[in-house]
């Protein structure tokens, strides 16, 4: 009797085992690393900046050049690390063939505007020139970004045919064009960003507090935008304009792709509503995704986070005919992006998922 308590004792041990362990949930997949880390593509500068490097992701070598994605991640202009966020990128587009590469570009308190227009589109030409030996395809680059990430993204996108923005930085004589651009959460007219606040400003607020409570200021002399320009934005109108990149879009900048939420409390929403009313007057390919709950990132969130995708919108403007799109319901999430890359890149259409086999009914206990 001894013998059949203790087994069935260990036996419902076991299962309980088993059970803890099915119910444990699956282990995030390792964080890629990059092929190539801390590239220089152009001199630093200063001598110990990191503004002048990329990390570069290159997916399993196949039989033709990779589609590239440059990523440059935010940081309100006040740091030079935009290259490190890129491994998330990575980790979705290298298992689908794109090459990624995270691109960090100078801050404000290492050079003022148009510096990082300068810097990004070095990076552009330095990938570009170097695109045999990588196995990249110099036909086919993309760049994305968030925040003051995404307002790089954006000004290279809108100015490849702006020689007065090309700089001297790093790599000169090859095209810093790309075909196509994303951006999230991207400021662009810096001087209706208090205006257009969800909260009044609030002095003496700092961004980490205005990421939870809102009333950020962008007017102060010390803000985000004043330091990256090198005057309060306020009094120098004209300087700040020149870092609208609505002031420069054109019929042969490539589609562009926007997300921004409604609730954003560091940049309005309405910053990047304007820039994609801007692509829309001029008949421009130009896609907007709107999310109600949507707060100040992470960028990761607008594609997976249920809670931030509720009532989400999309609407479009395509040259083609002229046609624009009103707003619609809408799920955002990774096929967003790849079905955009891959129509404004002009890649082969993706193999559909293999079907799934239907699932096995299971019987009736019988009595």
């Amino acid at each position: 009797m001894r013998t059949k308590l203790r087994t069935g004792a260990l036996l419902l041990g076991i299962a309980a085992i088993a059970g803890t362990a099915r119910a444990q949930p699956a282990a995030p997949p390792p964080i890629p690393r990059p092929t190539f880390a801390n590239v220089a593509y152009a001199p630093p500068e200063p001598a110990d900046g990191k503004g002048h490097l990329l990390d570069l992701y290159l997916p399993a070598k196949g039989p033709a050049p990779a589609p590239l994605v440059i990523w440059t991640g935010g940081s309100a202009w006040l740091a030079d690390t935009g290259k490190a966020p890129a491994w998330w990128i990575a980790a979705k587009l290298n298992p689908l063939g794109y090459a990624v590469a995270g691109v960090s570009i100078r801050s404000s308190r290492q050079a003022r505007f148009p510096a990082q227009v300068h810097d990004i589109k070095a990076a552009i030409r330095w990938l570009r020139a170097n695109a045999a030996r990588l196995n990249l395809d110099p036909a086919r680059i993309a760049i994305m970004g968030d925040s003051s990430g995404g307002w790089a993204s954006m000004m290279a996108a809108v100015t490849g045919d702006v020689p007065a923005l090309e700089g001297t930085v790093g790599t000169r004589g090859v095209s810093s064009a790309v075909q196509a651009a994303v951006a999230f959460y991207p400021p662009t007219d810096f001087l209706t960003m208090d205006r257009w606040a969800p909260k009044p400003c609030t002095p003496g607020l700092s961004l980490a507090e205005a990421g939870r409570t809102g009333g950020f200021c962008h007017d102060n002399p010390d803000s985000p935008e004043s330091s990256l320009i090198g005057c309060t934005i306020q009094t120098c109108a004209a300087k700040v304009e020149a870092a609208d990149p609505a002031r420069y879009v054109s019929r042969a900048d490539p589609p562009i792709l926007i997300f921004h939420g409604q609730s954003d409390p560091i940049v309005p929403h309405q910053q990047g509503e304007r820039l994609y009313q801007a692509l829309n007057k001029i008949c421009h390919d130009a896609i907007f995704v709107s999310l109600p709950r949507g707060l100040h990132g992470p960028a990761s969130a607008f594609l997976s986070d249920d809670r931030l995708r509720e009532a989400a919108t999309i609407r479009s403007t395509k040259a083609q005919g002229c046609v624009s799109t009103p707003p619609e319901p809408y799920r955002p999430d990774w096929t967003t992006i790849l079905d955009f890359l891959q129509t404004a890149l002009r890649l082969p259409a993706r193999p559909a998922p293999a079907a799934r086999p239907p699932a096995r009914q299971s019987r009736p206990a019988s009595d």
